[in-house]
């Protein structure tokens, strides 16, 4: 027998009432907002972003760096608004994105105390503090809000616009992680004026993703444009290289969001932006700390642009493209902990975090993909191979 209870929703099923399932829906809805200069004293973005009006407290973890090269701006900012911050400084990388952060985080909130309602927790640096903060707002009080301020490549188009969090555990990348929706991100490019060439190469794969999987024109920008994009740190003077700037975050943003909105919990294990990320989460912590996340997933594309050579998915012509750009964007092609062994226990952890099958996005020919589930070990071998002889021989041709 079935009830159902129609003041309350609930559903029993059985003649005796020791039975019952909750249905519940809540509404999902975070927000990215572009800004020029958040540390302006006429911006009210970083102050208004709560959900009530009156709090003039805000806690604040920011990377290290990023505090010697803005903080006496912040401070400024936050004196100019007559708001109360706790500043806490961070040297945070892949070595420390542990729980042993985020419980000396979540400290230092507990200790300042704050209103999880209308306090959001602050957060500006890169991908890996962004995870690490995102992590600890979810944890504390079971849900505290709290605001990005990306500052790397990264960070501006891909760890800030999205809804995971997480932590390297037991050798394992991102192991201990979360979903939390409740986030406000703020995007400002100027950072990106202070920031190495490694770093903004690290972003620049990401993008390249992107474009490889489903944004052929995006590819056709980072080839023109990308080593452009690369020397002027996207702050290009000339109308032309400005244009092209905006243009390429534009689209790998919302390249992004459009694979992530539909599918954020990840019901759909079949996700194109898991393309370069089969192998990278192995190979980069194996290599921890030589190789940046997207270094990493760099390597991976390139690995999986062999692979869909090998099978006829893109020509030759095509992959000896796709290696060139990223030759131009800074982005290794090969690293020496790569063996066929390395790729063989990468895809079996793979398998198990994708429910039993590969799920392997390859690429078709430029700005497509479809998905494998039959890469063999002889197919990674003859992968690596190829890319050994290609990456030699472009090392060669740059010396």
């Amino acid at each position: 027998m079935t009830v159902t209870d129609s003041t309350s929703g609930l559903v029993v099923r059985s003649s005796r009432v020791d039975t019952w399932r909750v249905h519940a829906t809540q509404e999902v809805a975070y927000e990215i907002r572009q800004c020029d200069d958040v540390f302006d004293p006429d911006s009210t973005d970083l102050v208004h972003a709560a959900r009530g009006a009156g709090s003039r407290r805000r806690f604040v973890v920011i990377d290290s760096r990023v505090n010697e090269l803005y903080g006496a701006r912040m401070v400024e900012y936050f004196d100019h608004h007559g708001v109360e911050a706790r500043i806490l400084p961070l040297e945070v990388d892949e070595t420390v994105k542990n729980l042993d952060t985020v419980t000396r985080i979540v400290r230092e909130i507990d200790a300042f105390g704050i209103d999880r309602r209308r306090e959001p927790i602050i957060v500006i640096g890169g991908g890996v503090i962004m995870d690490v903060v995102g992590l600890a707002a979810n944890l504390y009080r079971r849900g505290t809000p709290f605001v990005r301020v990306p500052t790397t490549l990264i960070g501006l188009v891909d760890a800030g616009v999205g809804v995971k969090t997480g932590v390297n555990f037991n050798s394992h990348k991102n192991r201990l992680g979360t979903y939390f929706d409740k986030s406000l991100t703020l995007l400002d490019t100027g950072f990106l004026a202070s920031l190495d060439r490694r770093h903004l190469s690290n972003g620049l794969g990401e993008i390249l993703k992107i474009a490889l999987i489903k944004d052929r024109e995006l590819f056709v920008l980072l080839d023109r444009f990308g080593a452009d994009l690369l020397r002027e740190r996207f702050q290009n003077s000339d109308r032309l290289g400005r244009r092209a700037a905006a243009s390429t975050l534009q689209r790998a943003i919302q390249g992004m969001l459009e694979e992530l909105q539909p599918n954020l919990w990840e019901a759909n294990l079949e996700r194109l932006v898991d393309y370069g990320h089969t192998f990278s989460p192995t190979i980069e912590m194996r290599a921890l700390p030589e190789l940046l996340h997207g270094e990493a997933v760099a390597v991976d594309m390139a690995i999986t642009t062999m692979i869909a050579t090998h099978r006829g998915l893109m020509s030759a012509a095509e992959s000896a493209s796709v290696l060139n750009v990223m030759a131009k964007l800074g982005l290794p092609t090969w690293d020496d902990s790569l063996d066929a062994d390395l790729l063989a226990r990468a895809l079996e952890e793979t398998v198990r975090h994708r429910d039993g099958q590969q799920r392997l996005p390859l690429p078709v020919g430029i700005g497509a993909a479809t998905f494998v589930n039959d890469v063999t070990h002889q197919e990674l071998d003859a992968a690596l191979s190829s890319l050994h002889s290609a990456s030699y021989s472009k090392e060669l041709q740059t010396a």
